[in-house]
């Protein structure tokens, strides 16, 4: 219900600010705190007003002088947030392509979108670069490793500093500039997001990886051409997209790797089931300078960039990898329907 009233009172085109949060008052850390009291310690470092605890964690641990909760600190400051840092299925992780199972009953991947263009909110979290769909269309990814329908909640986009670093996942090691993570929740058994994050067969995220190249991903070219970055230059500034089709980010013909995971932020709950499109797209180096230029920080403050916006790799221990591509034959290209996303039900793909 707050999503659509947030959506009610927009206009198509129109560019938003959406109500900025209170700071994060300046302080310092005190030293020498002992590890059984870092919580109190980190918090009491702060003057005035404590931040909000389900919103004080950064990607880096000092943002303009003040401290912030980096990744190695979340688990720490926030009890809520304890998997962050005793957790056993942790994400990212680093993909080595000899520990992947083939799995040939692995069903295609479908997408339902009811036969409507997308539309929504491209918004500089501050964090991220996030695409907010609105409540209409609703957005359905199924099929895959999926036992159930899940409703697209949010597209994010993860980037880095230079080329070819930027993606929280690796495959064997490499990484890649960018990654797309499109986030949804299972609305056959929740009725909402934050009740399937905390449950079992909650959540599920879709993974594409982004290089630098001559060419770019039309869907991607939408979100990233000069009229529509430029909007959302600075943390909490929004502009309303439409007429989006979602399709046209994937690739024509693909291979997926899955795993079972978590939340790559706070409260990092493991209720994840990751794919990962096993065929990169493409942005152009001027789309990628773009990206980069966006800040962390509202235009009152120093500028800050956005890249960098990744957590580091956790330790894949004894999970298993399954993959609908035969590693041991990874120069046969992928053909047919298995290999394409299933739009609408559609039965040869798009």
């Amino acid at each position: 219900a707050p999503l659509e009233r947030w959506y009610s009172g927009l206009h198509w085109g129109q560019q938003v600010r959406p109500g900025v949060p209170g700071r994060i008052p300046r302080g310092r850390l005190e030293v020498g705190v002992p590890r059984r009291g870092i919580q109190a310690a980190l918090f009491s470092a702060h003057i005035g007003p404590a931040p909000d605890p389900e919103d004080w964690w950064s990607y880096k641990d000092n943002l303009q002088g003040n401290f912030v909760p980096g990744p190695p600190f979340w688990g720490l400051v926030n009890a809520a947030w304890s998997l962050c840092a005793v957790g056993k299925r942790q994400s990212p992780v680093d993909v080595e392509l000899k520990r992947v199972l083939y799995d040939p009953f692995l069903p295609p991947l479908r997408l339902s979108t009811g036969g409507e263009k997308l539309r929504g909110t491209l918004y500089n979290t501050g964090r991220h670069v996030s695409f907010l769909p609105a409540p209409r269309p609703v957005v359905n990814v199924s099929g895959g490793p999926l036992l159930y329908s899940h409703r697209l909640s949010e597209l994010r986009l993860l980037f880095g500093a230079r080329d070819g670093a930027g993606s929280e996942h690796q495959i064997n090691h490499q990484g890649f500039s960018a990654e797309v993570q499109l986030i949804h929740f299972n609305q056959e058994l929740y009725g909402n997001f934050s009740a399937a994050s905390r449950s079992p067969n909650g959540l599920a995220i879709l993974s594409l990886f982004v290089n630098v190249a001559g060419s770019s991903n039309p869907f991607l070219s939408r979100l990233l051409n000069r009229d529509t970055i430029t909007r959302i230059s600075y943390k909490n500034d929004a502009y309303f997209l439409q007429d989006l089709s979602l399709e046209l980010l994937f690739p024509e013909s693909f291979g997926f790797i899955t795993y079972q995971g978590s939340l790559s932020t706070p409260p990092c709950s493991e209720t994840v089931t990751w794919i990962l499109i096993d065929r990169a797209l493409n942005i152009t180096s001027l789309q990628m300078h773009s990206l980069r230029l966006l800040s962390q920080n509202p235009p009152s403050q120093i500028f800050q960039s956005l890249s960098g916006n990744g957590r580091p790799l956790q330790p894949l221990a004894h999970r298993a990898l399954r993959g609908n591509r035969d590693p041991r034959h990874p120069e046969r290209r992928c053909r047919g329907p298995n290999y394409r996303l299933h739009v609408d039900g559609a039965p040869h793909g798009r």
